[in-house]
């Protein structure tokens, strides 16, 4: 047993991408700047853990003040009993927000505690989550945000640089030739490709029959098989999601909004996913994404990680993976300055597959050198209102 001594917020703001990458010009009006939300939690052993929500790329003082709300009724309670801390924090947020805002909130604090318990025990944070059979975890590089030609060949170069065979781009229904073309030069490097089809955001979002049209305009112009549809359809569309996993020949997936690991299970009930992705930094901490795991494979649904966050809800879910042997991780191609600052050497990719991590906690670097360097920008925050970048018309993509 160790009590909780303190807990506060680290809002951090870094570089990321670059003024012309598409998804600055759409979601960042202030430039190619990104904020991350974390938690330290300190234990009275001195042991520090840090844990991130989602929310904080989105609402970066919305996070802070649901922190700080929630804090009070953590402090001196025993850090290492985890599962009764999330309880605590569901009995301060779920009458008002059961679902949304605070489970992102819920994820960081269980995540820090989850890094400091291991930290004191001396072991990577994956060996609480289960005996890891797997050395390595087949990476699919997700990316895909590009405008030319160039760009794509780029991303390409990279996964071929790690020996990555998966890759996953974004592409609406309008985007036909754009889809062959890449499904095309993706050939050439032996490399097998998913469309995010970004449905999340979409208002309104397209139905299943505009996607099953777009996949038949693109198989009338290549052979090659598009190897798994995400958020293809709006989150709420259950029926639609059903009727694109019966009628198309393609895995269906989707996941990374649910907050909650009832709603991901019933999903899973419903039979409309191939494979579904939680999000330790969104569904409530590592431990929920490890139910749904366990869940999942009950009924042959393959379990996979997303995995858009900063560095800490990257590495958190790594470890969920190693510790409940799973099959495949997200690796997020966007360059952001925090990563290689706050991985070190725990994020490592060779010949397509993650190594495990092997340092005690959730590997992640964090120091008051890191929290001079990226103070807290208010301006570099993600927009949901997303603007038309005035991208090549899908045209530019024939042959």
């Amino acid at each position: 047993m160790s009590k909780i001594e303190n807990i506060r917020t680290i809002l951090l703001s870094a570089e990321y991408g670059d003024e012309k990458h598409p998804e600055i010009l759409e979601c960042f009006p202030n430039g190619p700047k990104r904020t991350i939300g974390l938690v330290e939690v300190t234990l009275e052993n001195g042991v520090k853990g840090y844990g991130e929500g989602y929310l904080g790329v989105f609402a970066p003082q919305v996070f802070k003040s649901i922190v700080e709300l929630c804090a009070p009724y953590l402090i001196g309670k025993d850090g290492f009993d985890i599962l009764r801390r999330y309880k605590d924090l569901c009995s301060v947020c779920d009458y008002w927000s059961l679902q949304g805002a605070a489970r992102h909130t819920t994820s960081a604090i269980e995540t820090a505690l989850v890094d400091a318990k291991s930290k004191t025990q001396k072991c990577p944070a994956y060996k609480l989550f289960g005996n890891s059979l797997k050395e390595n975890i087949e990476v699919y590089g997700s990316g895909g945000i590009c405008d030319t030609k160039e760009h794509f060949i780029e991303e390409l170069e990279l996964l071929k640089t790690l020996g990555i065979k998966k890759y996953k781009i974004r592409a609406v229904p309008s985007d036909i030739n754009r889809t062959a073309w890449v499904l095309k030069e993706a050939k050439k490097y032996d490399v097998e490709v998913g469309i995010d089809m970004c449905q999340n955001l979409a208002d309104p979002p397209i139905n299943a029959n505009d996607v099953i049209e777009y996949v038949n305009f693109v198989k009338n112009i290549t052979k090659e098989k598009i190897l798994f549809l995400e958020e293809a359809v709006g989150p709420m569309d259950i029926k639609g999601f059903k009727k694109l996993k019966e009628t198309l020949n393609i895995d269906i997936c989707g996941g990374e909004v649910i907050t909650t690991p009832l709603e991901m299970i019933e999903r899973i009930n419903l039979d409309i996913y191939n494979f579904v992705q939680p999000d330790a930094s969104v569904i409530g901490g590592m431990h929920a994404v490890k139910e749904v795991f366990e869940y999942a494979k009950t009924k042959k649904i393959t379990p996979v990680v997303h995995a858009w966050g900063g560095p800490v809800a990257i590495m958190a879910n790594y470890h969920v993976a190693f510790g409940c042997n799973g099959n495949l991780v997200e690796f997020p191609m966007i360059p952001y300055k925090l990563e290689p600052i706050m991985f070190g050497d725990q994020r490592v990719i060779k010949n397509g597959n993650l190594l495990r991590p092997e340092i005690s906690g959730i590997g992640i670097t964090m120091n008051d050198k890191i929290e001079k360097d990226f103070l807290f920008d208010k301006k570099a925050v993600y927009s949901c209102v997303v603007v038309d970048r005035g991208q090549p018309s899908d045209d530019y993509w024939k042959e």
